[in-house]
């Protein structure tokens, strides 16, 4: 029964996986196929190992990594061509030699990790599988050089047609997972359940991998977008993404600190408001549409965008209202610090939005609250 559990697993992981498995395949397939008959040589080796190299890092870095696997593999064959010229090829000082002078001069110049790896096994694979040639024409390096190139030419078929849908999607996933939180918080507030409330605080302690999820994805989508001359048009709206981040990793922090208020709440024996549930739902609601407006601005749709975020701005100010009627004169510090969360949450989900200024956010906000305003 295990042996079955095992492969319907890895059969899963296939499923969700399989694009990379081909499109790694592929590509090595084909910068040794360029090497051996564009360049003609007869031992490619660093062709189709500079396309896995390539392909192997986070979308958003490949160009980067491909300029620096170029560099290594250059700077490796340079100095084990001259150790072996010096030492000979395939003793033991050679490799000694070659492997302290590489890493000495990737680490002197700053190079990434990325790099000095591949200088030290280019150097040391020169020098002890194919020692250098007398011949004048940089194989190697032209080897790494197709297969950097091969490597970012199939990263980007995935998204040359839709440079942005990852983003967009990783968006509407990001958000619509934040709202189900909230949604979790105040069905534990509404039935006073402990062990719920923990569960939605475990759960919020996990989101920060979300926030990531969105910066890996402005990377990725950024370097598809530069990459097609035809989509640069898109990298003014990749720039106010970028930015918004900033403030949804706020948003991420506030639910957070919010699902910890919760739970105290829960332990406290004064009994929990049940408009408090409903205000942390309309919460809820504001983070979805402000979401679906993020997704959609990349789109272009901007009337649509500014349709989800009227939309946002409302729920979140309806939030914000239900929980300020709720600021007894004395209220309990659980209860005092979940409405000063659903305060801040509103203002920073709005500030991401990006809809007026922060001054005029405040305002609003506040005035919502039952603040005095200026």
């Amino acid at each position: 029964m295990r042996r079955w559990r095992w492969l319907r697993i890895g059969l899963r992981r296939l499923r969700r996986g399989w694009l990379p498995v081909v499109e790694a395949t592929l590509a090595a397939t084909i910068a040794w196929v360029l090497a051996t008959r564009l360049v003609g040589h007869p031992q490619p080796f660093f062709a189709p190992a500079a396309a896995l190299i390539v392909l192997g890092q986070a979308r958003g870095q490949r160009t980067r990594r491909a300029v620096e696997v170029v560099l290594g593999v250059a700077a490796g064959v340079l100095v084990a061509d001259l150790v072996v010229q010096a030492l000979g090829p395939r003793t033991t000082w050679t490799v000694f030699t070659v492997i302290l002078l590489t890493v000495t001069l990737a680490v002197a110049i700053g190079a990434s990790s990325v790099t000095v790896v591949q200088a030290a096994v280019s150097a040391l694979y020169l020098v002890v599988v194919s020692p250098p040639t007398e011949s004048l024409v940089p194989f190697r390096f032209v080897d790494a050089l197709i297969g950097g190139a091969v490597a970012l030419a199939a990263s980007q078929l995935i998204d040359a047609r839709r440079p942005l849908a990852p983003l967009v999607a990783e968006f509407r996933q990001t958000f619509q997972e934040l709202g189900d939180l909230l949604d979790e918080i105040a069905s534990a507030l509404e039935h006073d359940d402990e062990p719920a409330a923990l569960a939605a605080l475990q759960r919020a302690r996990r989101a920060d991998a979300a926030v990531q999820r969105l910066r890996d994805a402005v990377l990725a989508a950024g370097e598809a977008v530069r990459l097609n001359v035809r989509r640069r048009r898109h990298l003014g709206r990749l720039r106010s993404v970028d930015a918004s981040i900033r403030q949804i990793d706020y948003v991420v922090r506030n639910v957070r600190v919010l699902a910890r208020a919760g739970v105290t709440l829960t332990r406290h024996p004064a009994p929990i408001p049940a408009d408090l549930a409903t205000a942390v739902r309309s919460l809820a609601e504001a983070v979805r549409a402000g979401g679906e407006a993020l997704a959609v601005d990349l789109t272009g749709a901007d009337e649509d965008a500014d349709r989800h975020a009227a939309r946002a701005e409302e729920a979140a100010l309806a939030a914000v209202r239900l929980a300020g009627r709720l600021f007894a004169p004395a209220p309990t510090l659980p209860l005092a610090m979940l409405i000063g969360q659903v305060r801040a949450t509103a203002i920073d989900l709005l500030r991401g939005l990006a809809a007026d200024d922060d001054p005029t956010v405040l305002d609003r906000v506040d005035e919502a609250i039952g603040l005095a305003t200026r």
